[in-house]
């Protein structure tokens, strides 16, 4: 279904939160519970308002609804922060149910969420060895929102045919509204800083977490290619060469190791 300007729909929980989407007629933004479809042309999203309905009895929204912005309580008070976190989250969800394309578009069942190949990479960051001068910290919480904004735009592959400053555009104004969600502040002030941090390869963190993305999906491409025998040199290929620090390049020889190894003991 296109999501336009007079479209909503809330989900069914205690506070959902409605998206509402201006498009141009060159763009149609399709989301089903699994992807999004593009257009041929350049897309130009925007989100032009988020909106809180109150759940009715049988847990779906009224017609009444509230403006997030609008809230009975000042603005900094505990209950609007409490309120503004919860709407926040509830935005987060789709990142759990929403699924990676490129495994959709090679047939994968059951394939892995965005939030799952985020968690990941967070643990990647968690158990990889002191770097000097490395902020591991700053790395975890790096893997945690570098994808934040897909729980709007989508997964947004090459497939698409999106140019590359289309997607970032896309991705910033999604970030950005959903800092508002959140009520703007310190926290918010930090997800856009990460994110900005990690989409512009601006540190030696960033450096780290942008080979960890690339690990963990020739990682899951070979676990794919065990559980479904399949095979998917398309990820291994378009990640050669690409590594930018010593233990990703590691890593990465690792996994092509097992793959090379298993193949070879195919072919036997």
């Amino acid at each position: 279904m296109a999501v336009n300007s007079s479209t909503h729909r809330a989900l069914p929980l205690n506070r959902p939160v409605q998206l509402r989407f201006r498009l141009s007629p060159a763009f149609f933004y399709y989301r089903t519970s699994s992807r999004p479809l593009f257009s041929s042309d350049a897309p130009n999203l925007r989100l032009v308002s988020v909106r809180a309905h109150k759940a009715g009895s049988d847990g779906f929204s009224n017609k009444k609804s509230v403006n997030l912005t609008d809230s009975e309580a000042p603005i900094g008070s505990s209950r609007s922060s409490t309120s503004s976190a919860i709407d926040f989250l509830t935005l987060c969800h789709s990142l759990k149910t929403t699924k990676r394309k490129g495994w959709i578009n090679h047939g994968i069942k059951g394939p892995e969420s965005i939030a799952d190949h985020m968690y990941r990479m967070a643990l990647m960051a968690l158990i990889a060895g002191d770097i000097p001068g490395v902020d591991r910290e700053r790395c975890i919480k790096i893997a945690i929102v570098h994808d934040i904004a897909e729980a709007i735009v989508g997964d947004i592959t090459p497939s698409d045919g999106v140019p590359k400053e289309v997607k970032s555009r896309m991705e910033q104004e999604a970030l950005n509204e959903m800092c508002k969600v959140l009520g703007g502040g310190m926290r918010a002030e930090e997800i856009q800083e990460l994110w900005a941090e990690y989409e512009n390869n601006a540190s030696i963190e960033a450096n780290l977490v942008k080979d960890f993305d690339k690990v963990e999906m020739i990682l899951q491409a070979l676990e794919y290619e065990m559980e479904h025998g399949k095979v998917l040199d398309e990820f291994f290929l378009s990640t050669a060469g690409k590594f930018q620090t010593e233990i990703g390049k590691r890593w990465a020889a690792e996994i092509n190791s097992r793959r090379n190894s298993r193949l070879a003991n195919k072919l036997s």
